[in-house]
């Protein structure tokens, strides 16, 4: 009689960090039953380590049967005895019990920083120092933290299978494809069989920068340059830093267009652009853990590209000339056509100057424009005197590169001879004469003439005649715009109004310069209305009202009023003022006059009303129509 299905917890193979077992087994059904259970341990030599016990029922499991703290594999028997007092055979079950810890593990260490191109990243863990437990080595356990201190396991002493990430004592070596940036720590353990750790966690730095340095280019300017551009990269990196170590550490870098790039250890690199022309400038750097934005490839990465610039250096001036000649129908527009190949024609920039031939002053400058390449002047050649001129352009790209010309497209000297344009002469007249007297509200016609050069008669040509009133009209000046017919000729009669200087002229054109005549006069005598009340006056009677009207009063005139004398005359007598009155507003006036001597009886008076010269009044002297009175 024999238990059956003898077993210990965990099975006989696994390895046990506490020395306290549970073995259990089934009686077998007998006659006579069991009714008691005899054992005994015995040590891994085969000697008794535990002396035989009877338990005194039919059990069927002992729990805890403790083995010595010596680790080793234990060997329990258990047998039967039934009731009538027969045993049965032993049968035994291994009991492996070690408490050992591993020992130590080192995790090897990853030299410098780590870059981004270096995932996914391999992690090497060295074999368990010392003695190996007898348990043998389950594997190790491996974590990665941001805790210098960290551990890999919660307990102290044990790890759980889910904790021992790397199982078998040759798996040392642990995949990570990805870490934060800044230090991180590998801490690692070895595990026995039994679960017992390292009594010390090995750990190990991470230095992790996926950044790529900041690179930053002094020197190009924002439009084309005239000089050598001397360009510098300079580099930082917060990470890993630049700090120059040898040809494998930080560099940094700078190409133009398609060329070799130049590249310095460390954190700065400098480059000279000569040659014209737009240039692509790409730079970029390596920083101490090996991110690179070069554009290329590594560990299987592509990097990432570097930052581009275009820097444009133009070193060569515009090509300028003058028009090959004149303009027939504007001769004194002064044209010079300008081109640059590279930069272009600066449009805020350029002028052309003029100074007389010989004379090795400076040139005035002409106001220029400058329009789509072409430098545009005008000149008043007939402001000038008479002779010969020569002119200069200066212009300019956007690099700033000036070119001055005195030359034409042909090759000539840009020369001319003052004035280009051809002169007019204007001539007027009066009637056949330079002044005129009118009375008030008179006509009179203006006739006069416009030629070219010598003798040649414009026709169609507009003149405008200018009529400038005396001081006090109330409109200071008046224009009337007439045109040339056959032979030149214009005519015009002039409108009422007060007494004027009249004068004719021709404005310039393209081709021809402007004249004016010389000045005409027209002196117009006032307007003045007298009458009486009566033609006979009774001496000692009652009196004549004379009345009358100033005509064509200006607005100063009527504010104060303008002074008039009422003058008499006897036959053979000169005219004699007996009262002065002023006009109103209107231009009205009015006195009562009594005859009193009887000297004046059978007299003929005349009378008159007189307006004398006066500042404001834009009229001449003028009396009226005498008024005949008679005396009784």
């Amino acid at each position: 009689m024999q238990p059956l299905d003898l077993r210990v917890d965990g099975g006989e193979e696994s390895w046990h960090a506490e020395p306290s077992f549970a073995v259990r087994w089934r009686n077998p059904a007998s006659d006579p039953a069991v009714a008691a259970v005899h054992y005994r341990l015995l040590d891994p030599d085969g000697t008794a380590a535990l002396a035989e016990s009877r338990i005194g029922w039919a059990t069927t499991s002992i729990q805890p049967l403790t083995v010595p703290s010596i680790p080793g594999a234990y060997r329990a028997e258990i047998w039967l005895e039934d009731a009538a007092g027969g045993v049965g055979e032993p049968v035994s079950v291994v009991l492996r019990f070690d408490d050992a810890a591993p020992g130590p593990v080192g995790p090897l260490p990853v030299p410098g920083w780590i870059s981004r191109n270096a995932f996914p990243l391999t992690l090497r863990l060295s074999p368990a120092g010392g003695v190996e437990p007898l348990a043998g080595i389950r594997g190790y356990a491996a974590s990665l933290d941001l805790a210098p201190e960290g551990s890999p396991c919660a307990d102290a002493l044990t790890c759980s299978e889910a904790e021992t990430n790397l199982l078998g004592a040759a798996s040392r070596t642990l995949t990570v494809n990805d870490l934060p940036e800044g230090t991180s720590y590998l801490h690692a353990v070895a595990v026995s069989g039994s679960g017992i750790r390292s009594a010390e966690v090995g750990s190990t730095a991470l230095r992790v920068d996926e950044t790529d340095p900041v690179t930053t280019l002094a020197g190009v300017p924002d439009g084309w340059s005239n000089r050598p551009l001397r360009l510098t990269v300079t580099a930082t990196d917060s990470g890993s830093g630049m700090e120059a170590s040898g040809s494998g550490g930080p560099l940094t870098a700078i190409r133009v267009d398609d060329g070799a790039p130049v590249v310095a250890e460390g954190d700065a690199i400098s480059a000279t652009v000569i040659e014209s022309g737009a240039h692509t400038i790409a730079y970029y750097a390596r920083d101490a853990a090996g991110n690179v934005d070069d554009g290329g490839t590594a560990n299987g990465h592509r990097n990432h590209d570097p930052e581009r610039v275009v820097a444009r250096v133009d070193r060569e001036p515009p090509r300028a000339a003058f028009a090959n000649s004149q303009d027939p129908a504007d001769p004194e527009r002064i044209e010079a056509h300008v081109a640059d190949a590279l930069s272009g024609i600066d449009p805020h920039r350029g002028s052309i100057a003029v100074r007389p031939l010989g004379s090795g002053g400076s040139f005035a400058a002409l106001p220029t424009e400058n329009v789509d390449g072409v430098l545009c002047a005008r000149w008043d050649s007939g402001a000038s005197p008479p002779g010969e001129y020569e002119l200069r352009a200066v212009a300019y790209d956007r690099a700033g590169n000036a070119t001055v010309t005195t030359t034409r497209s042909n090759g000539s000297s840009m020369r001319l001879q003052a004035p280009l344009k051809t002169e007019t002469r204007l001539s007027t007249s009066l009637g056949g004469n330079s002044h005129r007297v009118l009375p008030y509200g008179g006509r009179v016609a203006l006739d006069g003439r416009l030629i070219a050069g010598r003798h040649t008669p414009l026709v169609g040509a507009p003149v405008t005649i200018v009529e400038r009133f005396a001081e006090g009209a109330q409109t200071a000046q008046r224009a009337t715009e007439v045109d040339t017919g056959t032979g030149g000729r214009f005519h015009l009669l002039l409108r009422p109004g007060p007494t004027r200087e009249v004068l004719a002229v021709a404005g310039a054109t393209r081709t021809l310069r402007g004249a004016s005549s010389g000045p005409l006069r027209v002196e117009v005598r006032g307007g003045v209305r007298l009458k009486a009340s009566a033609r006979v006056a009774k001496v000692g009677g009652a009196p004549i009202v004379f009345s009358g009207r100033v005509l064509g009063m200006p607005a100063a005139s009527r504010a104060a009023g303008t002074p008039v004398e009422l003058q008499f005359s006897l036959p053979g007598v000169p005219w004699s003022e007996f009262r002065t009155v002023r006009a109103n507003r209107w231009g009205r006036f009015r006195y009562a006059y009594r005859f009193a001597d009887d000297d004046s009886r059978g007299v003929r008076f005349r009378f008159r009303a007189f307006v004398p010269p006066q500042a404001g009044w834009p009229f001449e002297p003028a009396g009226s129509a005498p008024v005949t009175v008679i005396g009784r």
